[in-house]
């Protein structure tokens, strides 16, 4: 099983039903929440309404609570009947929790300590199609009280999770999700974080709120000026063998690749666009 990862992917609270069709109208993709969005009372409902109110199967993913968690079998049976077969594993820390989710397409949230170290082994496990990364369930597992400094960037324990489990989705050819951006005003900032996200690699963005999700899309769509370089540096290669210069700079292979990346992320996003 594969999945279509666009760059937003909406959380939404598994208990609000009436929320589920707004999201997926408002987003490419939505997370269904049984975990952190439902409070421990609110469960049972939540799994109810997973199973009443459908979503395209092919753009939801349902995230689940941990593995050793109470829930977590309740979830799984609930998830067997319905169609949903993308799982979002919350708190994954080893690749043998992900006996208990076969026969999904598991998406490993490596958010403590635990399984940030783990995400190698999580990553090459046959039935992960993507990590996730989370910067506060992350601070909170080493004792720690904030991901972020008062401007706001995250602190350098954040950063190496971050690049942690990005580097292992690479190796592995799997999709890289980055943490949500908390602040829901704070558009800049997302924007920013966004940017940064789909330069270094990441596949997705995750949010909490729809006024998010357009800023994700425009952040991921390559500017004007980035496709320009793109196609210049591209149809300068025609004809040419190893490193040639362009435009006075150096290009190789790896600034080859560079910019074909650029070229498929601006034709995905006319693709989106279009559809």
């Amino acid at each position: 099983m594969s999945f279509d990862f666009p760059p937003a992917l909406l959380f939404c609270p598994a208990d609000r039903p009436d929320r589920f069709d707004k999201a997926a109208e408002r987003s490419p993709a939505v997370i269904l929440d049984l975990e952190d969005a439902v409070r421990p009372n609110d469960k049972a409902a939540a799994r109810q309404a997973l199973v009443a109110h459908p979503l395209d199967p092919n753009r939801t993913i349902v995230r689940v609570n941990p593995v050793d968690s109470p829930d977590f079998r309740l979830d799984v049976e609930a998830l067997e009947r319905t169609e949903y077969r993308f799982v979002m594993l919350a708190k994954a820390e080893s690749a043998s929790q992900l006996r208990a989710l076969d026969g999904f397409a598991v998406i490993a949230l490596c958010e403590t300590a635990a399984g940030v170290i783990a995400a190698n082994s999580l990553a090459a496990h046959e039935s992960v199609v993507a990590l996730m990364w989370g910067a506060e369930d992350l601070v909170a597992s080493i004792g720690g009280s904030s991901s972020r400094r008062e401007s706001g960037q995250y602190r350098e324990v954040a950063n190496f999770a971050r690049s942690a489990v990005l580097i292992a989705a690479g190796a592995q050819r799997k999709a890289a999700i980055d943490a949500v951006h908390l602040e829901i005003d704070d558009l800049a900032g997302l924007s920013e974080e966004a940017r940064d996200a789909a330069a270094s690699g990441f596949s997705s963005s995750a949010c909490i709120h729809p006024k998010q999700v357009p800023v994700i899309l425009d952040a991921y769509k390559p500017g004007p000026n980035e496709i320009a370089w793109a196609q210049g540096v591209i149809g300068a290669a025609v004809g040419k063998r190893g490193v040639f210069r362009h435009e006075g700079q150096m290009v190789d292979e790896p600034v080859l690749r560079h910019a074909a990346s650029i070229i498929r992320r601006a034709d995905s996003s006319r693709k989106r666009n279009a559809s």
